[in-house]
């Protein structure tokens, strides 16, 4: 771990001196990410630069780069996801300020007057998580439950049971019976 950075930083005094921060963050240190990851062996490689923009609003230019260990949900098998996030933010104390806020820009509140740089490093790592991890280069998989529509797609390794009857048969035949009346 290299540490060039404190645990607690004033952006307004960051900002003022035009600070640049930058070290890795070992994984197991940020406890929302390591539930999602098979391991928290590692570490996290980022930079934050401090400035103001035109408004005087205290902006910071994250990146933050890592390998993570996730679980595949098609071949459940655990593979390394490459994030490597960038993004600007601007620092904010109140909510109502949220509106003044460009587009592209995320907001990060404050407290007491300071951000922990982990937490936002933390942050950017949470949102570059993919919904569904899936390992690069594996093959299509095709999932269905219906044994006619694999047969035919040409997939001979589907099991076939003979003489399958729909468990909603006999639901049906009882409503037939009823709508007779």
């Amino acid at each position: 771990m290299s540490r060039e950075y404190p645990d607690w930083i004033s952006p307004d005094r960051a900002a003022e001196g035009r600070r640049i921060f930058r070290g890795t963050i070992p994984l197991v240190r940020l406890q929302r990410l390591v539930p999602l990851l098979v391991d928290a062996q590692g570490e996290v490689a980022f930079q934050a630069a401090f400035s103001r923009d035109m408004d005087k609003r205290v902006r910071i230019n994250l990146q933050a780069e890592a390998s993570l260990p996730l679980v595949c949900q098609a071949s459940l098998e655990v593979y390394e996801e490459q994030v490597k996030r960038q993004s600007e933010l601007v620092v904010i104390e109140a909510d109502g300020e949220l509106d003044e806020l460009p587009d592209h820009c995320e907001a990060v509140k404050v407290e007491h007057g300071r951000i922990a740089i982990a937490d936002l490093v933390e942050d950017e790592l949470l949102l570059g998580l993919p919904h569904f991890p899936r390992k690069p280069g594996l093959q299509q998989i095709e999932y269905s439950t219906n044994t006619e529509s694999l047969v035919k797609a040409g997939h001979d390794d589907v099991p076939r049971a003979k003489d399958t009857k729909n468990p909603f048969a006999v639901l049906k035949d009882m409503l037939d019976d009823g709508n007779a009346d």
